[in-house]
C-alpha cells in the first residue's frame, strides 16, 4: 500500500497538499492533488527534488507540467503488460512440463517392454519372443514419435520464449523512455545513475555529469504555445541523441525542459567539449514554420558539468552539475560552466 499515514497525519497533510495546490496554476484535479500530497508526506523524493527545482525558479506549476510530473515520478510502470507476459511464459513453460511427462511415461512403458524381452531372450522362450519382439518394434515407434513431437515443442517453445522476452525488455524500454524525445526519461537516468554508482572504480578517466536547461524556455511556452515547446523539446532530445554517440554514454530528459548526458569514464574536460558541441548545435537550430519555412525562433542551451569526486553519491553528482548549470544561468546563458 502507497499511503499508510494515520489519520491524523493525513489530515495535516491534506491541510499542506490543499495549500500548495492554492498558489499555483494547475486545476484542483485527482492527478494534481496526488503530487502534492506525495510531495508533502515525503514519500517521493525523485517528485520533490523536481517541484523544488521549479520552485527555486520561481516557476508555477501548470496543468501540463502536473501530467508530466505525474507521468514521470508517480505513475507506475505497466504492470498490465508485464503480467501478461508473465501468464503467457507461465502457460509456456507448463505445455514444456506436460510434454515432458507424457515422453517420459513413454519412455517408462518402453522400458518394460524392453525389459520383458530380455527375459524372453534369456529364457529363449520362442513362444513369448514373437510377442515381445511385437511390442518392443511397436513401441519403438511410439518412442520415437512421442520424442520428435517433445524435440518440435521445444523447438517451438524456444522461438517464443524468445518472443516473450523481446516484448519484456520492450515493455521495459517503454517505461524507461521519454515518449516525446525518444531518449531516456528521469527513471532510466536514475537507474543508469545507479547501476554506475554501483560499478567498482576502475582506472582510467571517472564519470561525468552534464546537466542541460533550455533557456527562456516559458517564454517559448507563452509565446509560441505548448506544441511549439513539444517541437523544441523534441529537436533538442533528437540533437542529444544524435550528439552522443559512445554505446556507454546515455542521455535523457530529466524533467520539462531540464536533459541530462551521463559519461561514464569521460574527463570533465571531455564532458565540457561534448557539451558545447551540444550547446553550439542547438544554437544553431531554427525552428520553422512547417508550411512557410519562415524561421520561428531560435533557442540556446546553458549547460553544467560535473566531474565524480570520492564519496559522491546520486545526489550530491547532480546537485554539483545543477549548481553549475545555474551559474551558466546567472553569467548569461547560452554557455557551459565548470562545477
Amino acid at each position: 500500500m502507497r499511503y499508510i499515514e494515520p489519520k491524523e497525519r493525513s489530515a495535516e497533510l491534506l491541510r499542506l497538499t490543499l495549500a500548495h495546490m492554492g498558489k499555483h496554476a494547475a486545476a484542483f484535479n485527482p492527478l494534481t492533488f496526488t503530487l502534492w500530497y506525495e510531495h508533502a508526506s515525503g514519500i517521493n523524493p525523485s517528485l520533490s527534488d523536481a517541484l523544488n527545482r521549479l520552485a527555486g525558479r520561481s516557476e508555477s506549476v501548470d496543468d501540463a507540467c502536473v501530467l508530466r510530473l505525474y507521468n514521470e515520478h508517480v505513475a507506475p510502470a505497466d504492470s498490465q503488460s508485464v503480467e501478461r507476459i508473465g501468464g503467457e511464459m507461465q502457460r509456456l513453460m507448463s505445455s514444456m512440463v506436460h510434454s515432458a511427462l507424457q515422453t517420459g511415461d513413454r519412455a517408462g512403458a518402453f522400458g518394460a517392454q524392453l525389459d520383458d524381452l530380455t527375459e524372453a531372450l534369456a529364457s529363449r522362450d520362442v513362444e513369448q519372443l514373437t510377442p515381445r519382439l511385437s511390442e518392443v518394434l511397436a513401441g519403438t515407434a511410439e518412442m520415437k514419435s512421442s520424442v520428435e513431437a517433445l524435440q518440435h515443442k521445444v523447438s517451438v517453445s524456444q522461438d517464443e520464449i524468445q518472443r516473450l522476452r523481446g516484448e519484456l525488455e520492450r515493455t521495459r524500454g517503454e517505461v524507461l523512455t521519454d515518449p516525446l524525445t525518444g531518449i531516456l526519461n528521469r527513471r532510466g537516468f536514475d537507474q543508469k545513475l545507479a547501476s554506475l554508482l554501483a560499478e567498482p572504480s576502475a582506472p582510467g578517466p571517472g564519470h561525468c555529469l552534464v546537466m542541460f536547461d533550455i533557456d527562456h524556455f516559458k517564454k517559448v511556452n507563452d509565446t509560441h504555445g505548448h506544441l511549439m515547446g513539444d517541437r523544441v523539446i523534441q529537436a533538442v532530445g533528437e540533437i542529444l541523441r544524435t550528439s552522443v554517440s559512445d554505446a556507454r554514454h546515455a542521455a535523457a530528459r530529466y524533467g520539462g525542459e531540464e536533459f541530462a548526458v551521463l559519461l561514464p569514464a569521460t574527463t570533465a574536460e571531455q564532458g565540457a567539449r561534448l557539451a558545447d558541441v551540444v550547446r553550439t548545435r542547438t544554437k544553431a537550430m531554427k525552428i520553422r514554420n512547417r508550411n512557410t519555412q519562415e524561421v520561428l525562433l531560435t533557442v540556446t542551451l546553458s549547460g553544467g558539468v560535473a566531474a565524480l569526486k570520492q564519496g559522491d553519491d546520486a545526489a550530491s553528482l547532480i546537485s554539483r552539475a545543477d549548481a553549475a548549470l545555474y551559474r551558466s544561468k546567472q553569467a548569461g546563458r547560452d554557455r557551459v560552466t565548470h562545477a
